[in-house]
């Protein structure tokens, strides 16, 4: 599906305007973005021949390779990033590759995932954003505007993900009387830090490889002198992903220890399941032996003419039994 933005202006405030195209439809000259979401080859074509450019395939964006990101072909920039999808409970995270494609004042983008941030994007886009807001002065504006939202939609993923980490952290070390249901909840806990970790990492990447467009476009803008406002705005983005990297590199490191110390927990689980198996082998290990002792089928055996023999080798297992439980209950070890 093609969809285009126009600026529009509406009682002095700067406005995008969003429609979809059909293939029978033309194209406006005045459209800054062009979107396609699920491109068929016939919309492939269509943009190809309106823009000048070469659109790529979904299969070429899944096989480029790491040092073919960022390229510039027939005067078109081309910068691949991956933006994290697929965020809710219900669905595992994933990486959409989208491409971004800046020729002269217009700007491609070719996905074929709708993350959050676009929608975000293009709601504040069509929204009154002041007169004169950048998001609709230009190509090169709008897709700083698209990294923007990317970011701060970043940022409320590590946010949810650091308070859903600090509510495990405090399940973690509940004291918890019933054995079974706190094994229970420690591998629902190791479960439920994986999601987390595997969530975080992959936004992690996505950071890197907008970070990647974002250090390219600083560069290729000081060298074309850029207008300031531009420049700034993709210097504050960078110092804003910046950070974001390093609260998703804190959240992993506070995940990798409650990693460890849930593991060590569960040793601790283990341990005390395989110390009552000692200790209960230590307290039946005397009453055995004196039960050895008098099943042994020797004649000579004086105690099995005594009429309170057997009483006595009762006796016997069951003093020979009590004395190391109490041992073990003084030292405290039970």
């Amino acid at each position: 599906m093609i969809f285009i933005h126009q600026p529009v202006t509406e009682a002095e405030q700067r406005l995008l305007e969003r429609r979809a195209v059909n293939l029978q439809d033309v194209i406006p000259e005045d459209t800054l973005w062009l979107d396609l979401i699920r491109p068929t080859r016939e919309e492939e074509l269509k943009v190809e021949a309106f823009a000048g450019i070469e659109v790529p395939t979904r299969e070429e964006m899944k096989d480029i390779e790491p040092s073919e990101l960022l390229y510039v072909e027939d005067g078109a920039r081309y910068m691949t990033g991956r933006v994290l999808s697929k965020v809710s409970d219900s669905e595992d995270p994933g990486l959409a590759g989208i491409t971004f494609i800046l020729r002269g004042n217009r700007l491609i983008t070719v996905r074929h995932e709708e993350p959050q941030s676009f929608r975000m994007f293009a709601q504040r886009a069509g929204r009154a954003t002041g007169s004169g807001h950048a998001a609709v002065a230009s190509g090169d504006a709008i897709l700083a505007g698209l990294i923007e939202a990317v970011i701060d939609r970043a940022a409320d993923v590590l946010q949810l993900q650091g308070e859903r980490i600090d509510r495990l952290s405090g399940s973690i070390f509940e004291v918890q009387d019933d054995p079974s249901a706190r094994n229970t909840a420690l591998q629902d806990t190791l479960r439920a830090l994986g999601r987390h970790n595997d969530l975080i990492s992959k936004q992690r990447e996505s950071l890197v490889s907008m970070e990647r467009i974002l250090l390219s476009l600083s560069a290729t803008y000081r060298s074309n002198k850029a207008p300031r406002d531009l420049r700034e705005d993709v210097r504050s983005t960078l110092r804003d992903l910046q950070s974001l990297e390093e609260h998703a590199t804190f959240l992993s490191t506070k995940i990798q220890f409650l990693l460890d110390a849930t593991l060590g927990l569960v040793n601790l689980e283990q341990n005390n399941i395989i110390k009552l198996f000692s200790v209960m082998a230590v307290v039946f290990m005397p009453p055995t032996l004196i039960a050895s002792i008098y099943g042994m089928n020797f004649k000579s055996i004086p105690e099995l003419d005594w009429s309170f023999g057997y009483p006595m080798a009762v006796v016997m297992m069951v003093v020979a039994a009590v004395l190391p439980y109490a041992f073990f209950r003084w030292k405290r070890w039970l």
